[in-house]
């Protein structure tokens, strides 16, 4: 969840159809870390309330994410552990692991649509409560779900992952020019053993190939998380670094998570 931010001097440059412009950035007050209860976080807030798609994706390009319709990015003072992770679309080639998921759920149906349902929100509860009810995001409640996933200036889709007619996944995806960004997978929690949440960024990576986008960004990766770590598995992949996005193609050494 994105805090309240200060005002400071900081602002990101950018520039979009050859015409420079610049947008304000706050800084929220550090507080305790999401993922690593012992550190402080800290992160940088984009100060406009409305954004046009093109300008997003440049921002997701400089490793900003969107919570809601706040657009923020960590800037943590003594830790860097959240790293910017995107899939180039043209070159992903789906691993013997995950060809094998695809084929374990050859009977799931695949939807997507923009369109909230309360049957979205059901399953969101039930996975929380099942997955996450150790994390911040516990207890969830509909206003919750609404404030995270809903957005002012961009409609989410929801991929919906149906068996026998029954919801049993969503991964909620923002569609951009050259892009798709994913927000936020859900899954129903008794069905572990399909890998939904892997299924569910098979599907994204398909869609997007399908649809002419050259990127799926999948968020941040964070190495030595058990439920964070998983996104390095999808190859090949690049991280956003000091001298931009690194290509990377080599298989990882024990991933965490598998998902």
């Amino acid at each position: 969840m994105v805090k309240r931010c200060q005002e400071v001097g900081v602002r990101v440059r950018y520039i979009l159809n050859s015409d420079p412009q610049t947008v304000a950035v706050g800084i929220t007050p550090e507080f305790s870390c999401s993922y690593f209860a012992e550190r402080q976080e800290q992160l940088l807030v984009i100060k406009q309330e409305l954004l046009q798609l093109p300008l997003y994706e440049r921002l997701l390009a400089m490793g900003f994410r969107r919570s809601g319709d706040a657009v923020y990015r960590p800037r943590c003072p003594n830790c860097d552990a959240c790293q910017s992770l995107r899939i180039p679309l043209t070159d992903f080639t789906p691993s013997k692991r995950q060809k094998r998921t695809l084929a374990h759920n050859r009977d799931i149906e695949v939807r997507v649509t923009n369109s909230y349902s309360p049957v979205h929100y059901a399953l969101y509860d039930r996975y929380i409560r099942a997955r996450h009810h150790d994390g911040s995001m516990y207890p969830p409640t509909p206003e919750q779900y609404q404030h995270f996933l809903q957005c002012q200036w961009i409609t989410p889709h929801f991929i919906e992952l149906y068996l026998d007619k029954q919801l049993v996944g969503v991964a909620v995806t923002d569609i951009l020019p050259d892009s798709l960004s994913a927000v936020y997978s859900y899954f129903e929690p008794e069905m572990e053993k399909r890998s939904l949440g892997a299924l569910m960024i098979l599907h994204q990576c398909r869609l997007g190939k399908c649809w002419g986008k050259q990127y799926l960004y999948l968020g941040y990766q964070i190495d030595n998380h058990p439920k964070m770590g998983y996104k390095r598995l999808y190859r090949p992949y690049e991280i956003l670094t000091e001298l931009g996005w690194q290509k990377n193609d080599c298989p990882d050494a024990n991933p965490l998570h598998t998902r």
